[in-house]
């Protein structure tokens, strides 16, 4: 029933059509979008820095190594020589164990290591894989990089 009267408003049913749904759905879907995005960036930054952190406790672990062995271990010995003795020549005169467990690089390899180093032959090299696992590729994290 219509009314001329100058008050009356024909009622409007109130909430969202189905395109109005599907629009704010959409943007919500991009804004998710954009933080996965931005989030995996972030991990990947935070695990160069993970690394970072790891080759300065190796590099202190290491120097106390050389205080009671006399010398670093050679690159057969490797890191393992900071948690087991070791059987090798040349056998440390002094030995103690200096690290309990080697923790494995971010993407779960064991970090390299090479005494001398590959860029400076007096010093000890511990180096990274990186995320493809291969050495000798551009991923790849030295303690030796400037």
């Amino acid at each position: 029933m219509k009314t001329n009267h100058p008050s009356y408003r024909p009622r409007r049913n109130s909430g969202f059509t189905l395109l109005e749904m599907v629009i704010v759905l959409g943007i919500i879907a991009m804004i998710l979008g954009g933080a996965i995005f931005s989030m995996n960036k972030i991990g990947d930054a935070a695990k160069l820095k993970q690394v970072d952190s790891d080759f300065k406790s190796f590099e202190s672990a290491l120097a106390m190594y050389k205080l009671n062995a006399g010398s670093y271990p050679t690159t057969q010995q490797g890191l393992k020589a900071l948690v087991e003795k070791p059987s090798s020549t040349p056998v440390p005169r002094r030995w103690s164990q200096v690290m309990t467990k080697l923790n494995p690089d971010p993407w779960g390899q064991e970090y390299g290591y090479r005494f001398p180093g590959k860029k400076r032959a007096n010093d000890f090299e511990m180096f990274s894989k990186g995320e493809d696992g291969q050495e000798g590729t551009a991923d790849d994290l030295s303690s030796q990089d400037d």
